[in-house]
């Protein structure tokens, strides 16, 4: 029985803006509004400054209606601090992150907020290793944005103004270096001429990129969720919606279906017989892949708490050990990082491959796995003898944050599913990092026990400090 009661993490150090994964919320509402958003480009730039170097920018963006007026505001933030910024329009997160690590970018900024409607968007920021700033920077950037919210200048009339003086122009050319950075990364012996795929890209920021890099690399593409409006963004579409995939894959006799979110910095798959594969199997896959070449340094598999448990057990009978860490992928990196190891990554279909990239890529990890399709076989048979353990997550509103297993009514309930399921369970707990929320996943061999005790905890958490 393995249970975890994750606050480490973003908990530890709350933050007023910056939550699990940058700055979320609603266009025009704070921290999304105008005031805020043009003193977080200048507070980055004032931390950028810090350096001797110019501080040079990139800024890119997914494809809701939001992103051009959030961009220019950041721009003109930027521009205020004496930065200087170059815009890619609209490209993937892991894209910008590229860019910037390959480039004279001293920081990239991403609009978007992933997988969620197109009336939700956010703000991601990366450094020149084109990885996400670790908690001490973005505590600095707080502060900043602060110290300049609390200032009285300049006037919301001052702010349009810039704006309104900011021409941002896409730069075309950034594009193609993305591609080209990809296709390089094709597994060694594959070939992916005439390779049928279905693509379906969330209407987001993949739409043109994913069929682009296929195409150019001979194979035949099926694409869906590539006509964006600015409003359809993830909109029953996409890693969040897989059914008209499903569909699609088996009606077009296709090997291999792949969907992103709305940034594509995940990828979820489909089978030829309709099967879907989140990050667990694409971890499994690729992990068997590198042992054989001897690819894989400690015979080590990074993922988070939220990782099945049959990953585990199929991996450790591979002489494979599965670390893991909390739920984030920066938490994911920094064990890769300090551990040595290449191979790490989501359930939710953030796969890292660190040779090619500290980035969480779902363009890269579509490639990787097309692939090994192309070259091995069907995807079912990359994963033989893999079983997922039923599993289910409970998300608890909640009032307050204390530590879950500091309450009573909380710790009898774990008790009770622990004595019961012994070794053949598995219990995380954790609070959302950026929602009022208490997420109670269990899993157990036994569909009937994960819906007995993920009920019994959940109720546990209500009844101690719901809302």
């Amino acid at each position: 029985m393995v249970t975890q009661c994750d606050s480490s993490g973003p908990l530890a150090m709350p933050k007023q803006f910056f939550g699990t994964d940058g700055i979320r919320g609603v266009p025009g509402v704070a921290p999304l509004d105008d005031r805020t958003l043009f003193a977080t480009g200048r507070a980055l730039g004032d931390y950028l400054h810090q350096s001797d170097r110019a501080a040079n920018v990139l800024i890119g963006m997914d494809t809701r209606e939001s992103g051009p007026h959030i961009a220019s505001l950041l721009a003109a933030g930027l521009a205020k601090s004496g930065s200087t910024v170059a815009f890619a329009g609209v490209i993937t997160t892991p894209g910008v992150a590229c860019l910037v690590r390959q480039n004279d970018f001293q920081a990239g900024v991403v609009i978007s907020a992933s997988h969620n409607p197109y009336h939700d968007n956010g703000v991601k920021l990366f450094s020149h290793a084109g990885m996400k700033f670790p908690d001490a920077v973005e505590e600095i950037i707080e502060a900043g944005i602060g110290a300049y919210l609390a200032a009285s200048e300049p006037t919301d009339e001052e702010i349009a103004a810039q704006v309104s003086a900011i021409a941002l122009t896409t730069d075309e050319s950034l594009d193609a270096e993305y591609l080209e950075f990809l296709r390089a990364r094709i597994v060694p012996g594959s070939n992916l001429v005439n390779f049928r795929m279905v693509l379906d890209c969330a209407n987001g920021a993949a739409y043109k990129l994913g069929p682009q890099l296929f195409r150019s690399l001979g194979a035949n593409v099926i694409a869906i969720g590539d006509q964006p409006d600015g409003r359809n963004i993830n909109a029953n579409c996409g890693s969040m919606h897989l059914e008209s995939l499903r569909q699609r894959v088996i009606a077009e006799q296709a090997p291999l279906g792949v969907a992103f979110d709305g940034d594509a910095d995940r990828a979820l798959f489909v089978t030829d017989s309709g099967r879907i594969v989140n990050g667990d199997g694409v971890l499994l896959a690729v992990a068997r892949y590198l042992k054989v070449f001897n690819q894989l340094p400690g015979n080590r598999v990074v993922a988070t708490s939220m990782s099945n448990l049959g990953l585990e057990r199929i991996l450790a009978g591979e002489g494979i050990t599965l670390a893991r860490t909390s739920v984030g992928d920066r938490y994911v990196l920094e064990e890769m990082l300090s551990s040595g190891s290449v191979l790490g990554g989501e359930q939710s279909g953030h796969v890292i491959f660190l040779n090619d990239s500290p980035a969480g890529d779902g363009l890269l990890t579509a490639l990787k796995v097309a692939s090994l399709v192309s070259s091995c076989g069907r995807l079912e048979h990359l994963l033989t003898g893999f079983k997922d353990y039923p599993q289910t997550i409970v998300n608890v509103k909640v009032r307050s944050k204390p530590p879950l297993d500091s309450l009573a009514e909380v710790s009898k309930a774990l008790t009770e599913a622990e004595n019961t399921l012994g070794q053949n369970g598995r219990i995380v707990l954790r609070y959302s990092g950026t929602e009022p929320l208490a997420r109670v996943m269990v899993e157990a061999e036994h569909q009937a026990d994960v819906e007995r005790f993920s009920k019994s905890i959940a109720e546990a958490i209500r009844s101690t400090i719901g809302a």
